[in-house]
């Protein structure tokens, strides 16, 4: 029976050498070290590998995939770190993809809260009860996943009745 750190193994050596074959500069590099040393440092590795449980054994083979370049879908999709956008355009890219909102009761008029109340069971299907408890918790999140047009009509008119509602 094989071990399942030995398929990973294989198949990130044959990944090795497909992609980086050893340049003689690279070559010479290796052969600086003696090979007992090289020998001794790769039997201590395989005695570490061989003492993980089954948990780190599943951690270090995503590390190691992930330290190689690889992901789920194999190395003709990933990219290289360094190829990656910066924070501020990937987070550009989520707002403008974005397409459910939340809809979040800031405040409200006290002497509206009955109207606020009454607005509040009428798009989502609370009893009066609930509907008054997450009225009275506010600044609360009353309606989650709506498109931007449901939740500006739903803003409309709870605005019209005297509270304040912003859309996330």
């Amino acid at each position: 029976m094989r071990s399942p750190i030995s398929g990973l193994f294989s198949r990130s050596l044959s990944f090795l050498h497909r992609t980086s074959p050893l340049t003689s500069a690279a070559r010479h590099l290796c052969a600086v070290t003696s090979p007992e040393a090289r020998t001794k440092n790769l039997e201590r590795i395989a005695d570490d590998l061989l003492n993980l449980n089954r948990i780190e054994l599943y951690d270090y083979s995503i590390l190691f995939s992930h330290k190689l370049g690889l992901n789920r879908y194999g190395s003709a999709v990933s990219s290289p770190a360094g190829d990656l956008p910066d924070a501020s355009a990937s987070a550009e890219t989520k707002t403008a993809e974005k397409t459910t909102f939340d809809v979040k009761l800031e405040k409200f008029d006290s002497a509206s809260k009955i109207k606020v109340i009454k607005e509040i069971r009428a798009f989502t299907e609370l009893g009066l009860k609930e509907a008054k408890d997450l009225v009275e918790k506010a600044p609360v999140v009353v309606k989650t996943g709506v498109t931007k047009e449901e939740g500006e009509k739903i803003m409309e008119k709870l605005k019209a009745v005297g509270a304040t509602v912003a859309l996330e």
